[in-house]
């Protein structure tokens, strides 16, 4: 609780541990700013049907695709995070990636993996090479059916 102008106002305070960052945002603008909760065990699931699952149409420019796949990244909802993570490693396989959609590519891997080392009770090597091992054998069987 903090006294801003003539308000209590609550804050939370949050710890980023990859980057060994703290944040501090009111509790009244949490959901503005897009903070939501972490993703349970049960949520696991649906993040690796997502990551299974076809992949979404793209702009063939490049550009277009880079931004397509910021915007989503942006909205911080775990679910386009997971799209964009397919989305590109479908593209990597198939057609490779531009240096932007790597670095892209590599940006997501790594906070979708932080998402799932605090759902699966994992520490961050743990959680992307759990990531790396689904999206090879993701790979895999899109192979053995095309």
């Amino acid at each position: 609780m903090r006294v801003v102008g003539d308000k209590d106002r609550e804050y939370l305070t949050i710890q980023i541990l990859h980057n060994d960052m703290t944040v501090t945002i009111p509790l009244d603008s949490a959901e503005r700013v897009g903070l939501r909760k972490v993703i349970g065990e049960e949520t696991v699931e649906e993040v690796l049907t997502v990551l299974q699952g076809d992949g979404t149409k793209m702009p063939k420019n490049w550009n277009r695709r880079f931004k397509h796949n910021r915007d989503k990244m942006k909205t911080g909802d775990i679910f386009e995070m997971a799209e964009v993570v397919r989305n590109l490693a479908q593209r990597d396989q198939e057609k490779g990636l531009s240096t932007g959609e790597k670095q892209m590519f590599s940006k997501a891997k790594r906070i979708l993996a932080s998402e799932l080392m605090y759902a699966k009770n994992m520490d961050e090597d743990e959680a992307r090479e759990f990531l790396e091992e689904v999206l090879e054998e993701i790979g895999e069987a899109r192979k053995a059916r095309a």
